[in-house]
C-alpha cells in the first residue's frame, strides 16, 4: 500500500514539474514589458492600471467613467469667472480619475479631471505616457492636485494630445511660478484657467511676457482666467504690457487680486490708444526692412524674368535651308548670345536702356533719381500695406507729434475686474477707453468692476455700465447676478 502511494507521490511531482518547465519556458519566451516600452492603446481603463503595475505601485487610484454632460462649459471656454471649482468638485477621499466619454466607445475620452487629491510623481508619470494615445481628449483638469513645477514644465514640453485645447490647474501653487510655460509661442491650447494658485506679480510678468512681446506673441489662447491670485499694480502693469500686441485673447479675468488704481490704469491704457515704446519702434523699423527687402528681391526676379522673355519674343523664327552652312552659324553665334542677353537684361534691369542712351547727362540722373523714389517709395507702402498678424506693421498705426500711435487691444472682448482695490480715480480712464473703443470699432463687450473700492452709484461707473449694456443687454444682468455668486464663495 505504501509502495503505491510513494509511486502516485513521485507521478505526481513529475507532472508538477512538467507544468512548471513548459511555464518557464512560456515566460522565458515572451520578453518582459517595461514602462518605457509599454504602447498605450487610448483606453483609460485598460491602459492606467497597467503602467501602474510597471511602476510598482501597489495603491493604483480608481477610474470612475462618465458620459459627455449637456453643460456648456465642456471645453473649459464657458466656464465662468466666479464658478470656484470646490463649488462643483467635491474633495475625494480616495484617489481617482474622472473619465468623460463622448459615446460608448472606451477610445473616446474627452475629459481628464483629478480633483482634491495629491498626485505622486509615478502617477503623474503614468498619467503623462497615457496622455500621448488619447487622441480625443480636450480638456484637462487638475483642481488641488498637488502638481509641482517639473510636472507643469513636463506638461508644457510634451506635444500630449493633438486635441488637447483647454487646460485647468486651479489650487495648485507652484514655487517657481513655471504657469507661463503653457503659454509659450508655439502653444495649441485655447483655453487657460489658473485660478486659486497664488500668483504674484512675479508670475504675472512671466505670463505677461508670454502673452506678447515686441519679438513674440501666443497665437492661439482664447481665454486666460487669472481670478483668486495674489497679482497687484505691478502685475496688473506686466499684464497689459503683454495685451500691447496679442491680438488673439477675448476673455481675461483677473478679478478678486490686489490690483489697485496704479495696475488699472495700465490696464485702461492698453484699450485705447498708446504710443509704442523705443524698443517696438525699433523692431518696427525691422520687420519693415525685411519686407521691404523681401519686395525688392521680387521685383528684381520679375524684372529679369520678363527682359529674358521679351528679348526671346523679339527673336525672329529663322527657317534652316542648308543644314551645314546654317550648323556653323549657329554654333558661331551661341557663344555671343549668351553675352547679348546678360547686356541687355542688365541694362533694363539698371534703367540704361534705349530710352535714356541719348538722354543728356543731367536729365538722364533726374530720371533714374526720380525712378529710384518712385521704388523705394512704392516698396515701403507695400510693405506697410501687406497683411500681418503683427500689429506693428498695421496699417492703423499713426503718425503724430513725432511719435507712433496704435489704437490700443481691439480684440480683448470681456475684462474681468470685479474684486479688486480700484477706486473712483480710475473710472475715467476706463470711460475713455471704451469711448475710444466705440469710435474705432472695438470688440470690448463686457467690463466688469463690481466689489471695488467705488461706490456703486458713481456717476462714471454709472456710464460704464450704460455703454456695456447699450452694446450687451445681458451683460448688466448676469453681472449683477454672478456678483453676489462670487462673493460668497471667495468667503469659503
Amino acid at each position: 500500500m505504501s509502495r503505491k502511494k510513494h509511486l502516485k507521490d513521485k507521478a505526481s511531482q513529475e507532472d508538477e514539474g512538467l507544468k512548471n518547465s513548459d511555464l518557464r519556458s512560456q515566460n522565458e519566451a515572451l520578453p518582459v514589458q517595461t514602462f518605457d516600452d509599454c504602447q498605450c492603446t487610448g483606453n483609460v481603463e485598460v491602459d492606467f492600471p497597467m503602467l501602474c503595475a510597471l511602476l510598482n505601485l501597489t495603491e493604483i487610484p480608481t477610474i470612475n467613467i462618465t458620459h459627455q454632460a449637456s453643460s456648456t462649459d465642456e471645453t473649459g471656454g464657458g466656464v465662468r469667472d466666479d464658478e470656484l471649482q470646490i463649488s462643483t468638485s467635491p474633495l475625494r477621499s480616495t484617489p481617482c480619475l474622472n473619465i468623460e466619454l463622448e459615446n460608448e466607445d472606451p477610445l473616446s475620452a474627452r475629459k481628464l479631471r483629478i480633483s482634491g487629491w495629491k498626485v505622486s510623481d509615478k502617477i503623474f508619470r503614468a498619467i503623462q505616457k497615457m496622455l500621448l494615445s488619447m487622441n480625443q481628449l480636450q480638456s484637462l483638469q487638475f483642481w488641488q492636485a498637488g502638481l509641482t513645477d517639473p510636472m507643469v514644465i513636463s506638461l508644457s514640453n510634451t506635444s500630449l494630445c493633438a486635441n488637447l485645447r483647454a487646460v485647468t490647474l486651479e489650487g495648485n501653487p507652484l514655487p517657481e511660478q513655471s504657469f507661463h510655460l503653457l503659454l509659450s509661442e508655439d502653444s495649441v491650447l485655447t483655453h487657460l484657467s489658473l485660478r486659486n494658485n497664488r500668483i504674484g506679480d512675479d508670475g504675472a510678468r512671466l505670463i505677461g511676457s508670454a502673452l506678447s512681446t515686441s519679438k513674440s506673441a501666443n497665437k492661439n489662447l482664447l481665454s486666460l482666467n487669472l481670478a483668486f491670485n495674489n497679482i497687484g499694480d505691478a502685475g496688473a502693469a506686466h499684464i497689459a504690457q503683454g495685451l500691447r500686441l496679442n491680438r488673439t485673447l477675448l476673455i481675461l479675468s483677473l478679478s478678486n487680486n490686489k490690483i489697485g488704481d496704479s495696475g488699472a490704469a495700465h490696464l485702461a491704457a492698453i484699450l485705447g490708444e498708446f504710443a509704442l515704446t523705443h524698443e517696438e519702434i525699433v523692431e518696427r523699423r525691422r520687420l519693415l526692412l525685411q519686407r521691404i527687402q523681401a519686395s525688392s528681391v521680387k521685383v528684381n526676379l520679375e524684372q529679369v524674368s520678363t527682359s529674358h522673355v521679351s528679348f526671346v519674343l523679339a527673336q525672329p523664327n529663322k527657317v534652316e535651308t542648308k543644314p551645314t552652312v546654317k550648323k556653323k552659324q549657329k554654333a558661331a553665334k551661341k557663344d555671343e548670345k549668351p553675352v547679348e542677353i546678360k547686356e541687355k537684361s542688365h541694362k533694363k534691369i539698371d534703367g540704361k536702356g534705349s530710352q535714356t542712351k541719348n538722354l543728356k547727362p543731367g536729365s538722364r540722373e533726374k530720371l533714374l533719381s526720380s525712378q529710384e523714389d518712385k521704388s523705394s517709395t512704392t516698396l515701403i507702402e507695400h510693405a506697410e500695406n501687406v497683411e500681418t498678424g503683427n500689429p506693428l506693421l498695421d496699417q492703423s498705426v499713426n503718425r503724430r507729434d513725432r511719435k507712433l500711435f496704435l489704437p490700443g487691444n481691439m480684440t480683448l472682448a470681456s475684462l474681468n475686474l470685479a474684486g479688486n482695490k480700484i477706486t473712483e480715480k480710475s473710472l475715467p480712464l476706463f470711460l475713455a477707453s471704451l469711448e475710444k473703443q466705440e469710435d474705432v470699432g472695438g470688440n470690448l463687450q463686457r467690463l466688469c468692476l463690481q466689489r471695488n473700492l467705488f461706490p456703486p452709484d458713481s456717476e462714471c461707473y454709472t456710464k460704464i455700465k450704460e455703454m456695456k449694456a447699450l452694446t450687451d443687454p445681458l451683460v448688466e444682468n448676469s453681472s449683477e447676478q454672478t456678483e453676489e455668486g462670487e462673493k460668497d464663495k471667495s468667503d469659503t
